[in-house]
C-alpha cells in the first residue's frame, strides 16, 4: 500500500498526523494476520477472517482518502 509514495513522504504524513499513522499501522499489521491466516500459521475461524478482511479494506479505503485530502 502506498508503493508509489515515497517513504520520506509517508514518514511526515505519519508524524504530521497521528490518525493516519495509527490507521496505517492498524493495516499492516491486519495484512500480516490475513495473509497468516490465509497460509495456515494463524488458526482462524472463516467469519473472522472476512471480518479482519473487511477492517483492512476499510482502513484502505480510510487511508487513502485521507491521503488525497491531507495532498490537496
Amino acid at each position: 500500500m502506498f508503493e508509489a509514495q515515497s517513504q520520506t513522504e509517508l514518514e511526515e504524513l505519519m508524524k504530521d498526523n497521528v490518525e493516519f499513522r495509527q490507521l496505517y499501522y492498524r493495516h499492516k499489521e491486519l495484512d500480516r494476520k490475513v495473509l497468516n491466516a490465509e497460509l495456515g500459521v494463524l488458526p482462524v475461524d472463516e467469519t473472522t477472517l472476512s471480518q479482519m478482511k473487511r477492517e483492512k479494506l476499510h482502513a484502505k479505503d480510510r487511508l487513502t482518502s485521507m491521503y488525497d485530502a491531507l495532498q490537496h
